[in-house]
């Protein structure tokens, strides 16, 4: 597929390789722009490859019944990386009628996990028990 994805994630330089309600992929090239002052990525970059890719499935899985949003997000920084490409995959773990859990495994170009998260995301659907 490799396709840009737009806002934040774009100008992180996120591609998508695959986007279904099953599984998501993202890919990232690590350049120093995503350095922190040490020379290694920032744990908001994991964060943010974490969040995009369950938002991303999440969104998918709804369709047009509605739209999500994140309410958590608990990412686990598991190994320090300063080059190469950063490869997201996002599944679902539970998805109901109003909230959905995915989580999402970032290994480096040698298939070696360096983070893991999840998040926990709201299903927002038209008149879906809002209080006027």
């Amino acid at each position: 597929m490799d396709m840009p994805v737009g806002g934040f994630d774009a100008q992180l330089g996120v591609r998508a390789e695959e986007i279904s309600a099953e599984r998501v992929e993202l890919r990232l090239p690590v350049t120093q722009a995503l350095h922190q002052v040490f020379g290694i990525v920032h744990g908001g970059v994991y964060c943010a490859l974490v969040e995009s890719a369950a938002s991303i499935g999440a969104a998918t899985w709804l369709g047009d019944e509605g739209r999500v949003v994140g309410v958590a997000n608990q990412t686990d920084f598991l190994k320090a990386v300063s080059g190469g490409e950063l490869i997201a995959v996002g599944t679902a773990v539970h998805r109901g009628y109003s909230q959905q859990l995915w989580q999402v495994h970032i290994t480096d170009g040698d298939g070696q996990l360096v983070a893991r998260g999840q998040v926990r995301l709201q299903n927002l659907r038209p008149g879906g028990g809002r209080r006027s």
